[in-house]
This record gives structure tokens, sequence and C-alpha cells, in this order.
């Protein structure tokens, strides 16, 4: 196969359709356009969804699919002062411990405990905590891990 003998397939091409050509051809006349109105006027256009000024089926249907709100989680934010007054020192700082505390219900996805406050006990804290609030949580002679 080479540049100067390339055809088409049978059928790959066809013809532009001439419409307005007569009533002999099938479509003179109106030239497909229907009779009157909007879509018979020349320059006619219109957005693909428009319905005559009717409420457009895309409005009427109400919305489906997929939303990222149950995904799109928030922490749980809880500083290193709410510590202070809810637990004792030397207290491990879990994820159940802090819902018994009453921070959560257990139904937070995250939690993550910043530096807001004062800390003067000692803690070991297993749960996500912010950079400074883990400064300040060794500071005061904890751990977090």
């Amino acid at each position: 196969m080479e540049l100067h003998n390339l055809t088409n397939e049978p059928g790959a091409r066809s013809r532009r359709k001439r419409v307005g050509r007569g009533c002999g051809s099938g479509m003179g006349k109106t030239s497909t356009r229907g009779h009157k109105g909007q879509a018979a006027r020349k320059g006619h256009k219109h957005k693909l969804q428009f319905e005559g000024g009717q409420m457009p089926l895309v409005r009427r249907l109400p919305k489906r699919g997929f939303n990222n709100a149950r995904f799109n989680a928030k922490a749980l934010a809880v500083n290193v002062c709410d510590l202070e007054k809810k637990f004792e020192a030397g207290a491990e700082i879990t994820v159940a411990s802090l819902a018994d505390a009453g921070f959560s219900d257990n139904k937070a996805p995250k939690i993550k405990i910043l530096a807001k406050g004062e800390l003067t006990k000692k803690f070991a804290v297993k749960v996500p905590c912010s950079a400074a609030a883990k400064a300040k949580i060794e500071a005061a002679g904890g751990t977090v891990g």
C-alpha cells in the first residue's frame, strides 16, 4: 500500500444532503425545517437541552451520584489544655480514652491533638498530634507515639 493507491471503502463517503432544491426532491419548500416557529428561522440556535421555556428534564430529575461529603471528614480537634482538665497525670491518651472523657462519640474518624493552652501533666499520647502539641507534651515529660 502506497499513497498513490489509497482509496476509501465503498460507502465511506456520502454526498452532502442538498435541501431546498424543489418539491420533487422531497426536501423542498420548508427544507426540512417544519412550519414557522423559532426553529424555522434563519440563524436559529438554542441550547441543546432547551425545551421552549418548560422546566428542562435535567432540572426536573433529582440529583444522584457521588458526593464527597461523607469521605471529606474533618479531624476532631482536641487541645492540650483540654487534656490537662480531663485527665490525671501519667494517663495514656488513646481514641477510646478520649471518647470515654466525652471528647467524641467514636464516630469522629480522625482526632488530632493541637497545642492551644498550657500543659503541666505528663501523658502518654497514642493519638496524632501537631508538631507544636508534640513539643509541649514532650516538654512536660510525656511521650507521643
